[in-house]
């Protein structure tokens, strides 16, 4: 049986990208520091795939501003937890086909 790749979203073909979605669909919001040492991952790399999220609009950004510091938070959008959880379908139905 031939299986169709339509149904999986680009965007989550990268494990960070992957792990920065379900982080922020499992809570209301992150801020960019707890999600570099949640993941494990340099600044210019947790940047570079926040930034690809944004691009999508999967993910809302919230820069501000805590005493001097500033502090960017991270939420999944409505269209981002839509194509989340589409992604994840697509998973599952894979999987179910490999049943024997």
């Amino acid at each position: 049986m031939k299986i169709s790749l339509d149904q999986f979203d680009k965007a989550f073909e990268n494990r960070i990208r992957l792990q920065i979605m379900s982080v922020l669909v499992a809570n209301d919001h992150y801020d960019f520091n707890s999600l570099k040492e949640l993941l494990d991952v340099t600044d210019g790399n947790l940047a570079s795939h926040l930034k690809a999220l944004e691009k999508e609009e999967y993910i809302l950004v919230n820069k501000s501003f805590i005493g001097r510091k500033p502090n960017t938070q991270y939420s999944a959008s409505v269209k981002g937890r839509g194509a989340f959880k589409k992604h994840l379908e697509a998973l599952e139905n894979l999987i179910k086909q490999q049943k024997i």
